[in-house]
């Protein structure tokens, strides 16, 4: 879960540290709020990382590690539909925007950066005309 929201996790987690009543709070509580989210994490990972290879090489290992993939792909597809796609795409202009959108990172393998400015560019067109 923590995964789905890294960004606002770890912010999150500085602001309480910061704004917390008892001591220590400020720039010392924003550290320890930051630690306290990323350093289990980080402890899990240097404490598995010594048998990842021998794990990987397992074949059920290697099933479930195809499952996860299904099932990650499976929540960020769920993601691109509900909310982005319902609440972007309402018109076959809209679609096709997208769809360029889509080309140009996957066909062409365009920057995101030009992707994104050429879908801002071509929405803020729209609602011109």
């Amino acid at each position: 879960a923590a995964q789905a929201v890294p960004g606002p996790l770890f912010t999150f987690a500085a602001y309480l540290g910061t704004v917390v009543s008892p001591e220590p709070h400020g720039l010392a509580g924003a550290a320890l709020g930051l630690i306290g989210i990323f350093l289990p994490g980080i402890l899990v990972l240097l404490g598995t990382l010594p048998f990842w290879d021998s794990f990987r090489k397992r074949a059920g290992a290697q099933a479930m590690m195809r499952g996860v993939n299904a099932a990650v792909v499976g929540v960020l597809g769920a993601a691109l539909y509900d909310p982005v796609w319902t609440t972007t795409v309402h018109s076959p202009r809209d679609f096709g925007i997208a769809l360029v959108g889509f080309v140009l990172l996957v066909a062409w393998r365009a920057p995101p950066l030009v992707v994104v400015a050429f879908s801002a560019a071509a929405g803020m067109a729209m609602t011109l005309v």
